[in-house]
């Protein structure tokens, strides 16, 4: 079993922040697609809390990567 399990998510900047500023964080993101105002990447669950607690995304899980394996 993964510890640090990866999930597909869709991520939505929050505080008047950016997908540009998304993407500059200093976050491991593995970004799949860009939409207007949002994110889908491949992000690990411990950078996804991190996110969350700091409030810099709204975060939509879709799916956990070993879904797709």
């Amino acid at each position: 079993m993964d510890s640090d399990p990866r999930w597909v998510v869709r991520l939505r900047p929050m505080g008047g922040r950016s997908v540009d500023d998304l993407l500059r964080l200093p976050f491991s993101l593995d970004v799949w697609q860009r939409e207007t105002g949002a994110l889908v990447a491949a992000v690990s669950e411990s950078t996804l809390q991190e996110l969350e607690r700091r409030r810099l995304a709204h975060i939509e899980r879709i799916r956990s990567t070993a879904d797709f394996k």
